[in-house]
Parts: C-alpha cells; structure tokens; sequence
C-alpha cells in the first residue's frame, strides 16, 4: 500500500514517510521507518491494526521509545507511535493512563490526588505502555504491584481487557511480549496516603536517580537485565568496561549500567558497545548479560 494511501485514509492523523526514528528515540539514533503514524484514538488504532493485516503490511509499535535501540537501517511496513493517546484519569484510588501518557507525569498526578505506592515509577522516562509492556521498576517497586487491569488490542484487530493474574509479570518481563499484542490503556489501583510523604519519597527518588544516573546525556536507561546474584553495572565496573566507546557509543563513566550517546553515535555504534560488554564480562566472570533494551529494526 502506498504512502499516499495512508494519508487519504486517514486525514486527520499525523503520517510521516521515510521518517528517521532517531528524532524519537532516548538514544537519538535509529534508522528510517517507511511509514510513521500517530493515532489518537483507540478507532485509529485498530483500523490501521486492520489494514496492515488486509494489505500483508509490516507493523511495530512504539510507546516513548526509552528503552529502546532501532538499528540503522530503520524499521519497514508502517510504524505506529502512541505519544498521542497520553489522556490520564483519576477516579478515587484508580488510575487510567492511555498507553501514550508519560509514566512520570502519570506518577504526578496520583501525587497531586494523594495517591501512594506510585513513587517507585517517579523519574521512569518511559510512557505507560512501556512500563506494561517491560514490567518496569525501580527501588523495590514494579508496575505488576500496582496494576490491576489492561486494554489491549490483539494483532488480529480484536480489543480484549487483561486483569493482572492474566499478564504473567516477571523481571521486565509481561505476557504482552509473548502475545505481541498493543497496549491501549492501563488502570493501577493506588491507596490513599499523605501528600507530603508522597512527594518527599518521589523527590528523594528523582534525587538518587540523578545523582547516579547520566541523565545529561541520551541513552536508553539500564542496557542490561541483572544476571541472577550479581548486578550488572558493577560486573561491568569491575571488568574495567567504563569509558569503553565505539564511535559515539561510550559506557558511561557515572553508571556502568548505561551506555550514553556522546557524538553522534549510531545505533550500531550501540550494538558494538553491548557486545563487547556482553564478551568481556563472559569472558571474565563467566556470567552471560541479558539485554533488557529492546533492540528492533533492520541492520
């Protein structure tokens, strides 16, 4: 289907073509995607879900796209983008994000309705869907502890509800991996607690995160998953890996855990570096190091 296509279909919708994703990855790289859209409502989804499916189109789907690594050769078919459906609702101790809504601003608006046991998601970059998606967390909380359902819409184009005991969570892990299926919308069920806490525990948080983290660079977050008894960036610190760059792609020297975008790196650039990590601390310590960055697109 031709690119004019999409545009006649659906005339309200932003569509880009030959849309270079680096402008929308945390890591600032990323090759060329053929088509790019961006719905705004659940309808939208679901008949361009419809249509790559009738027109044998290759489809991806993107949330903030904050762990994330898209090689240089871009992404074919249509790629769609949920930063548009980003409406978030407060109704008593519940919370509904669409996938698109920013975690973090997601986490200010439980505190600003006094709204407690979301402060662990605080500083997370990602969009809601992500952290779904990736079971996302940080000091000791995780979504699975707070979620209670999810809407999703199925590769076949049918749009269902999954309650938490459905979602099979693990360690940055979800069903939604297994199934491939799109998140539109997530509830979390919050208590009620005391808003000075609330902000003093988030605060806190955001404190620790930039004081360890090199936030003053683009990067996509934690690069890999913690080998069971051990923690990554410190194998990675002890296998003397920090500093260690390919072209623009350096590990960083304020977290060994996160590998920053210094000078322009490429995604390939990204790639090499997570290799090379991966060899050096096998070769040393004998333990294999899991991406937990997703890493999509055509070389």
């Amino acid at each position: 289907m031709k690119y004019d296509t999409f545009v006649e279909l659906f005339p309200t919708m932003r569509i880009l073509k030959k849309e270079p994703l680096a402008k929308y990855t945390n890591t600032e790289t990323g090759g060329m995607a053929d088509v790019l859209a961006f719905p705004k409502t659940v309808a939208e989804v679901k008949l361009l879900v419809n249509m790559a499916n009738e027109n044998g189109i290759p489809l991806t789907v993107l949330g903030n796209s904050s762990n994330l690594v898209v090689k240089d050769g871009g992404i074919r078919g249509l790629v769609i983008i949920l930063t548009d459906m980003d409406q978030i609702t407060v109704s008593g101790t519940k919370i509904m994000a669409q996938a698109g809504a920013s975690l973090i601003e997601t986490t200010e608006r439980a505190y600003q309705a006094g709204l407690t046991h979301f402060e662990f998601a605080a500083g997370i970059p990602g969009s809601v869907g992500g952290a779904v998606f990736m079971n996302a967390g940080a000091y000791s909380g995780e979504i699975c502890q707070v979620l209670t359902e999810v809407s999703v819409i199925t590769r076949a184009g049918y749009v269902k509800t999954m309650v938490n005991e459905e979602m099979n969570f693990g360690y940055r892990h979800s069903q939604i991996q297994d199934d491939h299926d799109i998140i539109l919308e997530a509830t979390f069920i919050l208590k009620e607690g005391n808003k000075h806490n609330i902000r003093e525990t988030m605060d806190n948080f955001n404190f620790l995160r930039a004081s360890k983290q090199p936030l003053e660079y683009p990067s996509c977050g934690s690069v890999f998953k913690r080998p069971e008894g051990y923690f990554a960036g410190k194998l990675i610190h002890d296998a003397g890996l920090q500093g260690y760059q390919v072209g623009g792609a350096r590990v960083s020297t304020k977290h060994a855990g996160f590998i920053v975008n210094v000078d322009g790196a490429t995604a390939t650039d990204y790639m090499d570096v997570i290799k090379h990590v991966q060899d050096t601390v096998w070769e040393k310590f004998n333990v294999k190091l899991e991406t937990e960055v997703r890493i999509i697109g055509e070389d």
